[in-house]
């Protein structure tokens, strides 16, 4: 039976890259014995960082007060290169003849990012088109020419760290920010082809990467000494 009058609230967990979130959900049903856990914010298997869970039936219908908030990341952008999927999951389809752009030349670019705009869907994304999820289609070689944006904001961009060819960048953006999309067309604009080899999600609102716990820590006996009512 489960324990869902007993113990309800949110757990903060830094998500490690290869699972995907559903992986972490389904750890986290077989070590709270509860069905009823959802997340707030996909991460992708090769992302990490910070994945708000909802465990038990009252904090799962809360979910959507987190969905919306505001995120902050930290990404590697190759330069030089792009993927079908704007990330390094697939291989390299396409490298061009670039130079080793000077730091203040990236700058420039990366600045023209910040600020509301629309922000064109990936193919490779759980969007649906006709009930069809559009990773499905692309998987099968369809492309949607016509694929709808989304309207974001970007806050703040920064350079932390750069040797071509990776620069390292943190970004606050709004809720539905793709940052392989940034990253792709990041590349776009430099006229060098760009895509995200690295990604770290260290915030969703007031709720930081300090302060997530790494599943691996959570048992049977102490999972509920991280719950946030």
């Amino acid at each position: 039976m489960e324990k869902e009058n007993q113990k309800s609230g949110f757990i903060v967990i830094n998500k490690s890259s290869g699972p995907t979130s559903f992986n972490v959900i389904a750890k986290l049903r077989r070590i709270t014995k509860i069905k009823k856990i959802g997340h707030a914010g996909t991460l992708d298997p090769f992302a990490s960082g910070v994945l708000i869970c909802a465990i038990g039936r009252d904090a799962t219908k809360r979910i959507r007060e987190f969905v919306g908030m505001d995120k902050e990341y930290i990404a590697d952008v190759f330069l030089g290169a792009e993927t079908d999927t704007y990330d390094r999951t697939v291989v390299i389809n396409c490298k061009l003849q670039i130079k080793n752009y000077e730091l203040d030349e990236i700058k420039k670019v990366i600045q023209k990012f910040i600020g509301p705009q629309k922000q064109i869907s990936p193919m490779y994304s759980a969007i649906k088109i006709q009930g069809k999820k559009m990773y499905e289609l692309a998987r099968k070689g369809v492309e949607i020419k016509q694929r709808g944006f989304s309207e974001i904001e970007i806050y703040d961009i920064k350079i932390l760290d750069y040797e071509f060819p990776i620069v390292k960048i943190k970004v606050k953006c709004s809720s539905g920010t793709y940052i392989r999309s940034l990253a792709y067309d990041i590349g776009k604009e430099l006229g060098c082809g760009a895509y995200l080899e690295e990604l770290e999600r260290t915030a969703i609102g007031e709720f930081k990467i300090e302060d997530a716990v790494d599943i691996k820590k959570l048992n049977e006996r102490n999972w509920g000494e991280y719950l946030i009512k």
